[in-house]
């Protein structure tokens, strides 16, 4: 069952320009530049992304729904967030924090390219 929502992150991160996969903590992560951008974890028994999101986002989005949304260990300090991707997330939503995420961390001249079609 894990492997839908993987395979379905997969696809969004990879759609965007000079996006790459590595493995890393035994967990799949997407990378521009060699920075992260997103991670997929499922060591505390729950499926979600982790992603790198604007000042005062983790808040608002925690505070909103935190069902869905969470603060992960290690990165939220940060100011990552996390998303729950095993309780039929809306995958347009997914979309958009990860493509956020790329445009924080890919250098200025690839976190252009979003500018042009939506990925996928």
């Amino acid at each position: 069952m894990a492997a839908a929502p993987r395979e379905r992150l997969r696809t969004i991160c990879l759609a965007l320009p000079q996006a790459s996969e590595q493995e890393t903590w035994g967990d799949p992560t997407w990378r521009v530049a060699g920075k992260i951008f997103a991670m997929e974890k499922q060591g505390d028994g729950r499926v979600s992304v982790w992603c790198k999101a604007p000042a005062g986002s983790q808040e608002i989005l925690v505070g909103a729904d935190s069902e869905r949304f969470f603060v992960p260990p290690y990165v939220g300090s940060k100011g990552w967030v996390g998303m729950r991707l095993d309780n039929g997330p809306d995958w347009d939503e997914v979309a958009a924090l990860v493509r956020r995420s790329f445009a924080l961390v890919a250098p200025r001249k690839v976190a252009a390219l979003l500018d042009g079609p939506e990925p996928g």
